[in-house]
């Protein structure tokens, strides 16, 4: 049973509203982030065993040499892009619980603190940018660790090959 997409979509829209232009903005980083891992995904798993199998099979050193650093810079690829974004998230989650805590404060000083209930509220909807930067933070963190390290070993692999190259010259 598919949930109900119009109820999924007003619970989408309450939280874009309640998080304020902030979230929109994670929204956003998320999509390019999400996107960039998932690219990286599809290369190692799609692109850079045939990339692989050609220093394999190359005719010469100078060969090997040229394919080894192309299969190197492809590797590296968009990682450095992609710890970048991941940095980004908490920050810009931060800077929306600070701007709904202005907000928040500018109510309070207009209408008073006497309603603990809308202050507790006001300071729920002011920390969603945060929670929502620290989730996408942690999720990209997590993945981005699992592909560096396959990265690296796909390197160390290259660097064999290389000395069985030299071994034979």
């Amino acid at each position: 049973m598919l949930p109900d997409t119009q109820f999924m979509q007003l619970i989408l829209e309450e939280f874009f509203q309640a998080g304020g232009p902030v979230l929109l903005v994670l929204a956003g980083l998320a999509l390019l982030l999400w996107t960039l891992l998932l690219e990286r995904c599809w290369f190692l798993v799609r692109s850079f065993p045939q990339m692989l199998r050609d220093c394999q099979t190359a005719t010469s050193y100078g060969s090997f040499l040229q394919q080894k650093c192309a299969a190197n810079v492809a590797l590296q690829t968009s990682l450095a892009m992609i710890k970048t974004l991941i940095a980004l998230c908490p920050l810009l989650g931060l800077l929306g619980t600070v701007v709904g805590m202005i907000q928040l404060f500018d109510v309070l000083a207009l209408r008073g603190a006497a309603n603990p209930r809308l202050m507790a509220a006001g300071v729920a909807q002011a920390t969603l940018p945060t929670m929502a930067g620290m989730v996408l933070a942690v999720s990209g963190l997590l993945f981005y660790g699992r592909l560096k390290r396959y990265s690296q070993q796909q390197w160390q692999r290259l660097n064999i090959l290389s000395n069985n190259w030299r071994s034979r010259c």
